[in-house]
């Protein structure tokens, strides 16, 4: 017994290149320099999010007092060498803040920008 496989049958991985849809290449072609990139935005993206949070912990921190002026001033001191550190790593890999901020479809952008 056999079984006869009509063509719109087959899986779309059977298909020969011709009949492929276009937008779906067979090989995903990916060099080190956007993967270093992609991977580098990943990571910034992450840093950037904890850094923001991080601040606002601070400042809901400081509204509610319980913090002395000397703890405040160490801790705008450090966000700000934060800020900074981000700002060079930024350059260095050549992202910008709005490539480090992922669109979450109808939830808006993953970091809110004050």
């Amino acid at each position: 017994m056999s079984i006869e496989r009509r063509p719109d049958d087959r899986s779309p991985a059977g298909r020969s290149p011709e009949q492929r849809r276009p937008g779906h290449p067979r090989r995903l072609e990916v060099d080190e320099e956007s993967v270093r990139k992609s991977l580098a935005g990943l990571v910034l993206t992450i840093v950037e999010l904890l850094r923001q949070l991080m601040e606002r912990q601070a400042l809901r921190r400081v509204d509610q007092g319980g913090v002395s002026d000397e703890q405040i001033e160490k801790l705008g001191l450090t966000l700000m060498a934060l800020e900074k550190n981000m700002e060079e790593l930024r350059e260095h890999f050549g992202l910008t803040e709005d490539d480090l901020n992922l669109d979450l479809g109808p939830l808006g952008p993953l970091l809110p920008r004050d």
